[in-house]
């Protein structure tokens, strides 16, 4: 299991509670392009329409753009392969989707990609049900990041 593409922005701005894997449905260029770890999932977040799943602004560029469709577009909506029960879940836990932009519920929970990886010839995705990170939390986890690096160099020198 190796990530191709890694959400970096999903753990700074919320503060992930639980994950769950999906597989996605791709064409093969888009595979192709993954596994050259091209892609990235900023901004991108999950919703659940009509009994399934979609991740909504993750973007793939296609592997050779001559050889690739005219009518493609790299920011498509892409379908998520979850089971009846994991989808009831994402859509309980986040309240789901009706014509909002967000899944988000009173809870304020969303569901946020968090990478895209493969194991032997299957690409998953790791999905991280959130709640979004006030600033002042994300002041601390810069701090708290910056004090264990001077910590590690610290130590290094030793």
């Amino acid at each position: 299991m190796s990530d191709l593409i890694f959400n970096k922005k999903a753990t700074f701005n919320y503060e992930i509670s639980d994950t769950l894997t999906a597989g996605i449905e791709l064409f093969g260029f888009e595979v192709k392009s993954l596994r050259k770890h091209q892609g990235s999932l900023d901004g991108s977040y999950v919703t659940v329409r009509g009994g399934e799943a979609f991740l909504i602004g993750s973007d793939i560029p296609p592997y050779q753009v001559g050889n690739t469709p005219p009518e493609y577009n790299p920011r498509r909506e892409r379908r998520l392969l979850l089971t009846k029960d994991e989808i009831a879940s994402l859509a309980g836990q986040s309240g789901g989707s009706s014509g909002g932009k967000k899944a988000s519920s009173k809870a304020g929970l969303t569901a946020v990609p968090i990478s895209v990886y493969n194991i032997g010839r299957k690409i998953k995705v790791k999905i991280g049900l959130a709640k979004s990170k006030k600033k002042f939390d994300k002041r601390e986890t810069i701090k708290k990041r910056d004090t264990d690096r001077d910590v590690r160099r610290e130590f290094k020198d030793r």
